[in-house]
Order: C-alpha cells, then sequence, then structure tokens
C-alpha cells in the first residue's frame, strides 16, 4: 500500500502541476493556478501521515518506510526547483513568454550551477535522514530499524557521489568555445515580465 501511495503521490504532483499551468496559461486564471500548486504539499503530508500510521500500527520498519522519507526529502529539494523550470517552459509554449533561460554550460558559472544543486540534494538528504531517525526513535528498541539506518547510509552516498560530480565542475571548468549564449548563473527559469511560482 504504502509504495502504491508513494506513485500515487508522484503522480499526482505532475497532475496538480499540469492544471495548476493550464489554468493559469491557458484558462487565463493565474490565481486559481497558484491555488492548485499550494497543494503541492499535501501530497507529501498525507504521505507523511500514512507512513506514520503504518509504522503505529504494528508494520515491520522496512524499505518502504525509507523509500517515502527518501521521497518526501526529494520533494522538499527538489519540487520547487522543478516546478519553477516547468513553469518557465510553459510560460514560454503556452503563455507567449520568451524562451526560459538555460543553466549555464561552461566555466566557473556552471560549477556555481552544480553547486546549487548539490546543496538541494543535501536538503533533500537531511530531510530524508531526519524523519527515518524520527521513525528509528518511533520504533524504538525493541524494533527492527536496520533497514532506516541503511536508508540513512544511501542517503549520504547520494550526497556524496552528487558532490564529486559537482566538484568535477569546478575542477575541470570546460571552456566556452562558442562564446556567450543565453545563460542563467542559477539555471531557474525566469520570466523578465511576470513572478513565477514560489
Amino acid at each position: 500500500m504504502l509504495v502504491a501511495l508513494i506513485v500515487a503521490c508522484e503522480v499526482g504532483f505532475w497532475v496538480l502541476l499540469a492544471v495548476g499551468l493550464a489554468l493559469r496559461y491557458l484558462a487565463r486564471m493565474p490565481r486559481a493556478g497558484a491555488a492548485v500548486l499550494l497543494m503541492e504539499p499535501l501530497l507529501e503530508l498525507i504521505l507523511l501521515i500514512v507512513t506514520a500510521i503504518d509504522l503505529k500500527n504494528g508494520a515491520p520498519a522496512d524499505w518502504k518506510h525509507g523509500l517515502a522519507a527518501v521521497y518526501i526529502g526529494f520533494t522538499v529539494g527538489y519540487g520547487h526547483y522543478t516546478i519553477r523550470w516547468v513553469d518557465g517552459h510553459a510560460a514560454h509554449r503556452l503563455g507567449g513568454g520568451p524562451p526560459p533561460v538555460k543553466p549555464p554550460r561552461h566555466g566557473l558559472a556552471r560549477a556555481r550551477h552544480e553547486g546549487k544543486l548539490w546543496v538541494r540534494t543535501v536538503v533533500m538528504a537531511a530531510v530524508a535522514a531526519g524523519l527515518l531517525q524520527l521513525a528509528v526513535w518511533y520504533v524504538g528498541d525493541d524494533g527492527d530499524t536496520r533497514s532506516l539506518h541503511e536508508w540513512q547510509l544511501t542517503a549520504v552516498r547520494i550526497v556524496g557521489l552528487h558532490g564529486l560530480i559537482a566538484l568535477s565542475y569546478l575542477v575541470w571548468r570546460k571552456k566556452d568555445k562558442e562564446g556567450p549564449g543565453r545563460t542563467a548563473a542559477d539555471g531557474e527559469a525566469v520570466r523578465p515580465t511576470e513572478k513565477t511560482f514560489g
């Protein structure tokens, strides 16, 4: 059931995003679109509550609870970034706005962009590890929490691996051979004439 709920939350995220953007750009109802997008965090709250109830009802702590924690962490770390990215493309395709700003491809600007993405991964891992630790305390010493600890280690490994990838962009900077293009230091699409969500 928990895995099915995680899948449902992921599907729900994209459905709410599509509905919110359609209301904003196709129906010309920006406030209604924003209201729909504000419902996104409810999905993670529902998942968190169901996970806690599952543990309270005596379900053994296993990989499903770890996956739920990592999913919530990913949404916290990358959800806003994803919404802004999709909104930038929707503004261009549906709202007649300028093409979305692309992430930088070369030099220190690209290294900075990768570093910001890594910080999001750190936030993801911190949230996931924190939720997993709460689950460990909730289960107590009498329960089997090995799976939860393994997911905490997985979160740390993800941070380390992504950190090495981000660092490689700083150490081995790719030079721009084609000249400057339309890029942004933070890689987030922003319309100059209209505020994006968040």
